[in-house]
């Protein structure tokens, strides 16, 4: 990336997307109330909703006005909501996003293809059961333990949106102090809360990072960004409780959003391995705009780019020589090929 010198912190992320969404409105061919109330007047809303302001339809090749010349077509006056809202949510998924949703009283469009067309690769009950008996520990929605083999510590991070306290994260942390490597599970972790990224990844290192770049669009041309926006992350205060040994950090296809934001921070730290399977992706920070009928749309506004200024936005594969995927030989038998994969990698 070019310019990379404005500077950011991830606690002021929240700021940049009030920022944006002042933009939004302020700039733009139209503004929504321009458009009528029928199913024409919506479907050009939404159609240059997303022309003007989603962050990645060069990077996924898209000819937007292609695809209003395919889908223009079908729209038809006495076409029913329920008909209308098939063609629009149909469009949308031409753009690949989990990120992207339409929302009706009666549906909300989701594209599920980024993930359903991969092995799941994860099944929470094999960890539970055949690894720790059902005796592990738990705090809110995380579950951690000290594992059988070896003397490596596991921490399951099921979701972003769960927030762990910095004080959970000391107990946590020091209970598990005598083990010689750390895993740290987000399989099937759909994203949440960016704070949480910040607050985790703090305890793994030594001084200021470079966490990444923030881009966003500044008008209506798909190449009308901002200049990239640099975030850091900062060592956890003195008092906390940090970790200096390996760590291994399992993924999945449904490591997405927030979570895929975690990954693309840890794997530059050089303690740390990614191991199981290329992420969801999901690098898009999503905004919400309304279309005439009262519909909202979400969409990726503001792209968020790694530490070496790489799009993340269709995932971030694993480390070198740590791509594996779950053996249903293995599955049958009651073991998680990708968790032995890691405490092997751990214990040499």
């Amino acid at each position: 990336m070019n310019t990379l010198n404005h500077k950011l912190s991830i606690k002021y992320i929240s700021g940049l997307l009030v920022l944006f969404c002042m933009t939004f409105f302020s700039t733009g061919c139209h503004d929504i109330e321009d458009y009528q109330d029928n199913p024409r007047g919506n479907f050009d809303a939404l159609w240059s909703i997303i022309e003007e302001h989603y962050c990645f339809l060069d990077e996924k090749g898209l000819d937007w006005d292609g695809v209003y010349n395919q889908y223009a077509p079908k729209i038809s006056d006495k076409m029913t909501r329920e008909e209308l809202f098939s063609v629009c949510a149909d469009m949308l998924s031409l753009l690949k996003d989990g990120h992207t949703n339409l929302s009706s009283p009666w549906e909300t469009s989701y594209y599920r293809k980024w993930w359903s067309d991969y092995p799941q690769n994860y099944d929470a009950r094999i960890i539970e059961e055949y690894y720790f008996n059902f005796n592990y520990r738990q705090v809110g929605a995380l579950k951690y333990g000290i594992l059988p083999q070896g003397n490596i510590g596991y921490i399951c991070y099921p979701s972003f949106a769960t927030v762990i306290g910095e004080g959970n994260l000391d107990y946590i942390l020091a209970y598990l102090a005598t083990c010689d490597g750390l895993i740290i599970d987000i399989r099937d972790n759909g994203g949440g809360n960016m704070d949480m990224v910040d607050r985790i990844a703090s305890r793994f290192i030594t001084e200021r990072i470079t966490a990444g770049f923030m881009i966003h669009k500044t008008g209506p041309g798909k190449n009308e960004f901002s200049e990239p926006f640099e975030y850091f992350i900062d060592p956890a205060p003195q008092g906390r409780i940090m970790w200096d040994k390996p760590v291994a950090i399992l993924t999945n296809r449904s490591t997405f959003s927030a979570a895929n934001n975690f990954v693309s921070v840890m794997q530059y730290i050089p303690q740390v391995k990614i191991v199981g399977a290329r992420t969801g992706g999901g690098s898009g920070m999503p905004f919400s705009s309304e279309l005439p009928c009262g519909w909202s749309v979400r969409f990726s506004a503001c792209s968020v780019l790694d530490a070496r200024g790489n799009t993340t936005e269709f995932g971030i594969d694993p480390s070198p020589g740590c791509a594996v995927d779950m053996d249903p030989v293995d599955t049958f038998n009651g073991h998680d090929t990708i968790l032995d994969f890691a405490i092997n990698l751990l214990c040499q």
